[in-house]
């Protein structure tokens, strides 16, 4: 938190302006937290502040509760320039029971601000987050200032006149909470009552309980007689450039994509899926979106999936399917045989960790190899990954353009963080987004399935019943000339050879890599792709402003690479590539290029800090230091 004066007037003694704060609710995934954040930051987002967000999911569906596995937390991190991680270190955590205080107080700034539920910390509670006393009543949080409230009681107080039962009423407390936040940040309460009379418009007694418990929190944050040092933040308005602005979470925007991909092509698309952590939003985000030309079927499993997709497709439409890291492993087959048919596939992959089952709440950046290279056979297929949440939309757009102008399977890469993160996204003009031309083949003279574009080597795209255009395609090796099947050794040798020059193909098609930050040359580029690009683009940031050489760069192309990042990575004196794994970008940069890049790896479910690659980043500098004093 970047502090820019304390007001010292009369009337001003409990108000501090600040450009950029990171608040942390914590609490069991019942307590309702990720609603509270959700509604916190659209308060936020209409004061006019830049945000992002990051929803961390618990991986057990119902943890014991007080828990420390169990702990649901929201992070947003807002202010006046431009962000775009959602934060670091945290100013004001909101922790609802001892497990969410002793699992995220190392996160905390000194000095920083802990608001507490005094009436979670039972002994039992305690017990279960392993606290052998009650740090409220210790010195082991001198180091902070804690508001710390009987929220339970504050809450039964103020929602008694509507009746409901203890459980019920205690399920206001994320709102009473709420109503606190949003008075120490000097937040307008009104978004968040019409949203709460609509979400309970069938419940209007739900509703109005919790609009009381939201005034009350708001109310005991104006009145109450609070610790010293505890006082209202006043985070100045982001300047940002005019036009019409909602906040949109990655699996919202990679499905608008997807939808405005279609009307774009004007083609149906069928969004094959079956349901799996982190993914599964995007098919509950199209099922509601029938109005459009999305048809949406949820399959017994992965494999059915990917092949109703590839049916799709075959008939003339656009097949879709998705999944995380073990279901795109099943899917493997299916996406072999897209590519061996050469039909159209857009395979969306939201990333979490593994192996196996491994923590699928948590994010990670592990199936790049996957995506490049886990077929079996030599299986080139297009890779894609988008690098924040609203960069989704226009990645899903260019993956579907991709997919039916190459006639080629495009896995596209997104993440946990990605899929549940937020951020403001300016809405664009419908009529500024570009074409995709679909062509179906008619004409019947000397027609075979075996025919292709001579620039993009893409099959024709025949769709049954069409006269005089009968045709058999399938998994079994093709001739080159006729469509037939085919055995023969030249042969199999020159379809691989043109499987592989059509996604080679694809960098004529691409934009050339550019510089997102920094010079085109110089003593260090941080290289990333993929959701650490809000992580890396603010430490360039930073060190850029301490007068540091040192560039961002960062790839939206995977497979194939554009045209001419090798000659780009050669400017510069050193490569570090910062990435959510033990090392998958780099072999490939360096296998490519033959360039002597270094990694920076996190493989922890946790996005990476901007301090993380800033101290990196130091590293480097001082290296390089060394190295030219002993010359």
């Amino acid at each position: 938190m970047e502090l820019v004066e304390e007001q010292l007037g009369e009337h001003h003694l409990n108000e501090k302006d600040v450009m950029d704060v990171v608040v942390r609710f914590a609490g069991d995934s019942g307590d309702g937290l990720q609603l509270a954040g959700t509604n916190f930051t659209q308060t936020t987002a209409l004061y006019g502040n830049d945000l992002s967000t990051f929803p961390d999911f618990p991986a057990e569906i119902r943890a014991p509760a007080g828990a420390t596995f169990g702990v649901s937390a929201f992070q947003i991190y807002f202010g006046a320039s431009d962000i775009t991680t959602a934060g670091d270190a945290v100013d004001v955590l909101v922790a609802m029971n001892p497990a969410a205080l002793i699992t995220n107080l190392d996160n905390l700034v000194n000095a920083g601000l802990i608001i507490v539920d005094t009436g979670a910390f039972t002994a039992k509670n305690l017990a279960k987050a392993k606290y052998q006393a009650n740090p409220l009543d210790d010195d082991s949080l001198s180091d902070y200032r804690v508001l710390a409230i009987d929220i339970s009681k504050q809450v039964l107080a103020a929602v008694e006149p509507f009746g409901l039962g203890h459980k019920s009423a205690l399920r206001c407390k994320n709102m009473w909470t709420l109503g606190l936040v949003m008075w120490l940040f000097d937040r307008d309460r009104k978004a968040t009552t019409e949203e709460l009379k609509a979400k309970f418009a069938k419940n209007p007694e739900i509703a109005d309980a919790n609009i009381a418990a939201l005034n009350a929190g708001h109310a005991f944050g104006e009145t109450a007689e609070l610790p010293s040092g505890i006082h209202i933040y006043k985070v100045p308005k982001a300047n940002v450039a005019p036009g019409k602005y909602r906040n949109i979470t990655g699996t919202t925007a990679l499905a608008w994509g997807l939808i405005a991909a279609s009307e774009l092509a004007e083609i149906d698309l069928l969004f094959a899926s079956y349901p799996i952590t982190p993914a599964s939003g995007l098919l509950h985000e199209l099922a509601n979106r029938k109005n459009f030309r999305i048809n949406t079927f949820q399959a017994e499993d992965e494999i059915a999936a990917v092949c109703a997709a590839i049916g799709a497709s075959f008939a003339g439409n656009l097949g879709i399917t998705s999944s995380a890291g073990p279901g795109i492993a099943l899917k493997a087959e299916g996406i072999s045989l897209a590519a061996a048919t050469e039909l159209p596939l857009v395979v969306v992959n939201t990333q979490r960790g593994g192996p196996s089952t491994g923590m699928p709440t948590k994010t990670e950046q592990s199936d790049l190899n996957m995506a490049v290279g886990g077929r079996h056979g030599d299986t080139p297929i297009a890779v894609i990954a988008s690098s924040t949440p609203t960069d989704c939309f226009e990645v899903a757009i260019e993956a579907v353009r991709l997919a039916i102008k190459y006639m080629t399977p495009v896995m596209l890469l997104s993440d946990g963080y990605l899929a549940n993160a937020a951020e403001p996204w300016k809405i664009p003009d419908v009529d500024s987004l570009p074409s995709i031309p679909v062509k179906y083949h008619q004409n019947p003279d000397g027609f075979k399935p075996s025919l292709r574009d001579e620039t993009t080597l893409a099959r024709v795209w025949a769709k049954p019943g069409t006269p005089s255009l009968e045709h058999r395609i399938g998994g079994i090796e093709r001739s080159h000339d006729t469509g037939d099947i085919s055995y023969d050794p030249d042969n199999h040798q020159k379809m691989t050879d043109l499987r592989k020059a059509k996604i080679d193909g694809i960098a004529n098609d691409i934009p050339l890599q550019k510089v997102v930050l920094g010079n085109s040359s110089g003593k260090l580029a941080l290289v990333g792709w993929g959701s650490t690009f809000g992580a890396i683009h603010q430490a360039v940031k930073r060190c850029r402003a301490e007068g540091l050489d040192v560039s961002h760069i960062h790839v939206r192309y995977i497979s194939p690479l554009p045209r001419n990042l090798g000659e780009l990575l050669e400017g510069f004196d050193r490569i570090l590539v910062p990435e959510m794994n033990t090392g998958q970008l780099i072999k490939l940069i360096r296998a490519e290029y033959l360039v002597d890049a270094e990694g920076l790896n996190k493989v922890s479910g946790q996005p990476f800090k901007i301090g993380e690659i800033k101290a990196a980043i130091h590293t480097e500098f001082a290296e390089l230091a060394d190295q030219e004093s002993d010359q």
